[in-house]
């Protein structure tokens, strides 16, 4: 079982590739989280090759959309704190996922608001 800080960066890294590619800034993003996180650049590059073999299917319908968007916002501030690589990826994944950049800020600032 992987520890909680892999595990939360595996469901990013699947979140990122969920349509089918990893952008490069996506990439960008992602490594940013991992230094952060302290996952070893060896490690991000193995899980960023095998991206393809975690299982995530995108919503078909707008209520689990939004569900999605906020279980990844929840995963994102597991650690109590949003990294603005992590806000960065969300935007990214809320738009493969319909949202608008700005419904995704919405929602951010929606779930931190709750947290305080």
């Amino acid at each position: 079982m992987l520890n909680p800080k892999l595990e939360h960066f595996r469901n990013l890294v699947s979140l990122a590739a969920a349509d089918g590619k990893i952008e490069e800034i996506e990439r960008i993003t992602l490594s940013k989280i991992a230094y952060e996180r302290g996952i070893a650049v060896d490690r991000m590059n193995v899980m960023l090759k095998k991206a393809d073999e975690y299982t995530y299917l995108i919503p078909q319908n707008q209520v689990d959309k939004e569900k999605q968007m906020d279980e990844m916002i929840k995963l994102a501030l597991i650690d109590g704190e949003l990294a603005e690589a992590e806000r960065e990826l969300i935007i990214r994944v809320g738009k493969k996922l319909g949202f608008t950049k700005d419904q995704a800020c919405q929602l951010i600032a929606a779930l931190v608001k709750k947290r305080e």
